[in-house]
This record gives structure tokens, sequence and C-alpha cells, in this order.
């Protein structure tokens, strides 16, 4: 079943920034939800390494805290910030820039 396409001629006032590219609008995607990986850094290990894991192993990275992480949505770069403390006290990433669409460049 195909989702009906909306533009700017429908009766709702479509503000800019909710036309995708080339001109058409699907509000049915605004609410799909999506996973954001938020990657502070990778070590590799080997086998052996992951097997002899156990509880209070530490597993060092070369990153720091203060570090940026990126934040990424089916393996595709989309922001990069700093890790923050909430006020709950929990983790949270303030966002510091937005990647650019290397589609949108040619590349």
């Amino acid at each position: 079943m195909a989702i009906p396409e909306m533009t700017p001629s429908d009766e709702n006032i479509i503000e800019q920034d909710e036309i995708l590219p080339g001109g058409k609008v699907y509000r049915s995607i605004y609410n799909v939800p999506v996973n954001v990986i938020v990657s502070i850094g990778q070590k590799r290990l080997t086998v052996s390494e992951i097997l002899d894991l156990k509880p209070d192993s530490v597993i060092a990275l070369a990153a720091r805290i203060e570090d940026p992480v990126s934040l990424s949505v089916d393996n595709r770069l989309i922001a990069r910030g700093e890790l923050i403390e909430t006020e709950e006290g929990g983790l949270g990433v303030k966002i510091t820039e937005i990647a650019e669409d290397p589609d949108a460049t040619g590349t």
C-alpha cells in the first residue's frame, strides 16, 4: 500500500523544514522510532580475551572522558557531542556538531 504523498499545496501549512529532499512530505514517518548509537570508543580484543571477561574486568579505551562521542543511526554518522551528567544523575550527550550529509555534497 502506497503512502499518500503530501505537497505544500495541502490544506495544512507545511513548514520548509518538514519538506524532504525532492519536495515530498511524509508526516507518517515522523513517529517511526530509530535506535541512536552513542560511540565512545572501540577496542580490538582476541576471542581468548573476550572469553576471559568476567565481572569487574576493565576494558581500557584510548579515548578520554572529555573526548567527543559519535552518534550514528544504521552505521551512519549523524552528529558528534560531549558526555554530560543529566539532572537525574545519568549520562547524556550534548550535541556539538551535526554531521554533513555526504549525499548532499556529492561525495
